[in-house]
């Protein structure tokens, strides 16, 4: 690992911040950008630059780019790829139709393939931006397959698959270029139970493949969505929060080093946090889904619960999900909640 944090307890975002309005409108979660080919390039380093500043002056222990160059966090990485087609998007059902009825999707039209690195660059330029350890995040397989139109494979586990062989070439150049950790974003694990089991962890392990071996840890980033009004209203009419019951006890058996969990803002009872010991747990001690910042004394109490089921080197405080649809004051002052509650929690552990 090219980065260090603390032995307990260290803090982190799920990955996406709020992008600048200049660049796009705030709270889309399928954006367009509002530049145009050198002033988009250089309208989205500027906003990674601010993205890593409102995280350094917020304390994390580990810093990501916001995700400020991408106009949907699986639409950033498919748009590297070959085999998908963008220019006309159709309507499909995806996440089992939990949130809404219809969603926009790029056609999968050829074999997919991965003519360079997608994120490579963009890791670079974080690095050089930050002395501490960085996190890459990428689509996992299951939940891309579940956000396209196949129109080529006939089968989402062999599409997954192929996907997942990508991911696993993007991921370990990332490791070789100093990420300290690779996460692969699967909010479908807590929707198609049974091809978690059948085939999605081990699509998942495919993606994850030898990147330890390359320099960075492995993490998979489960939840249950953005903060926004289709979301909120599904999670307020929800009584059914056992999903992590089934996934946990498989994730305990993979190869995947660390797994973040929703907690804050979800029914989820934290005593299934006991079921991957071994794990690395990301417990999302912020909720995402509104504008009110937390307290330093909200997120503490969030940490001290997740302690009672996980050893303290192997809780990451985080956020439930991303912050992308959170204005930017709202954004840094979950931030800063967030970093004073673990500093209140560590201190204790002292």
């Amino acid at each position: 690992m090219t980065g260090t944090w603390p032995t307990a307890l260290p803090s982190t975002i799920v990955g996406s911040l709020p992008r600048p309005s200049w660049l796009a409108t705030p709270g889309e979660v399928f954006t367009s950008w509002r530049l145009d080919g050198p002033e988009l390039a250089e309208g989205q380093d500027d906003a990674v630059v601010l993205a890593v500043a409102d995280q350094h002056d917020a304390g994390l222990d580990i810093i990501t780019d916001g995700e400020q160059r991408r106009r949907h966090y699986i639409w950033g990485f498919c748009e590297g790829l070959t085999g998908f087609h963008f220019s006309r998007l159709v309507k499909i059902s995806a996440r089992g139709g939990r949130y809404r009825a219809q969603t926009p999707a790029p056609r999968v039209t050829a074999p997919v393939r991965r003519p360079r690195p997608v994120m490579l660059n963009a890791l670079r330029f974080l690095k050089a931006r930050t002395n501490r350890p960085v996190k890459v995040n990428l689509p996992g397989p299951m939940t891309i397959t579940d956000s396209v139109a196949d129109e080529c494979y006939g089968s989402r586990r062999r599409l997954a698959f192929e996907l997942a062989k990508l991911l696993n070439d993007e991921a370990i150049e990332l490791a070789e270029a100093g990420c300290d950790i690779v996460q692969f974003d699967e909010p479908c694990f807590n929707i198609y139970l049974d091809e978690v089991e059948e085939w999605g962890i081990s699509a998942l392990e495919e993606a994850a493949h030898g990147v330890r071996a390359a320099g960075a840890l492995t993490a998979v980033h489960i939840c249950y969505g953005y903060g926004i009004p289709a979301v909120l209203a599904w999670k307020n009419s929800n009584t059914d929060w056992s999903h992590y019951h089934h996934t946990l006890p498989l994730l305990e058996d993979s190869n995947i080093d660390q797994i973040s969990v929703e907690c804050a803002a979800s029914g989820v009872d934290p005593s299934v946090l006991g079921l991957a010991p071994s794990k690395d747990l990301m417990v999302g001690v912020i909720d995402v889904g509104t504008e009110d910042a937390e307290t330093a004394e909200d997120a503490a109490g969030r940490i001290r619960t997740a302690l009672r089921y996980v050893r303290p080197e192997h809780l990451y405080p985080c956020t439930d999900c991303g912050l992308m649809p959170r204005s930017r004051r709202s954004a840094r002052g979950k931030m800063r909640a967030l970093v004073e509650g673990a500093n209140i929690v560590r201190a204790e552990l002292m």
